[in-house]
């Protein structure tokens, strides 16, 4: 019973911490830049500084959160096929990627913000496809 529960908060902490970190990033790049642009470059920069700086607790708490609970599932999970492990190696990559630019834009003065986020984005949503991918295979019989 115990374990039952500890594998539903965990599952939640995951899907919790990907839309937190995921969504955040998707907005900031999809609705805030977009909607920033008319401002005056000094407003815009004040508006990106503000944004990051609200934006920094939230990508560590996530980052924290996915790597808990991602190495929970990891070692819990039964014994995939083989090509789990190449599609679940893409994937870890891509989130070491998502990770290392999320805590970049988190910080102010930075210029090339919108260019990050859209590869940050691309590389997201990958991830939410490889992780459907990968659900997919665990839950066929072997």
């Amino acid at each position: 019973m115990a374990a039952g529960i500890l594998s539903i908060i965990m599952r939640w902490m995951h899907l919790s911490s990907m839309a937190t970190l995921l969504g955040g990033i998707l907005y900031w790049r999809l609705v805030l830049t977009p909607a920033s642009q008319a401002l005056p470059a000094d407003a815009l920069a004040a508006l990106g500084d503000k944004a990051a700086t609200i934006f920094r607790p939230l990508v560590w708490a996530s980052i924290g959160g996915l790597l808990v609970s991602g190495v929970y599932r990891f070692l819990t999970a039964p014994s995939p096929p083989p090509i789990y492990h190449m599609i679940f190696g893409i994937k870890m990559l891509l989130a070491l990627h998502v990770f290392a630019v999320a805590i970049l834009i988190a910080r102010p003065a930075n210029p090339r913000r919108t260019r990050m986020l859209t590869g940050t984005v691309i590389s997201g949503l990958l991830i939410v496809l490889l992780s459907a991918w990968l659900r997919y295979i665990s839950s066929q019989p072997s």
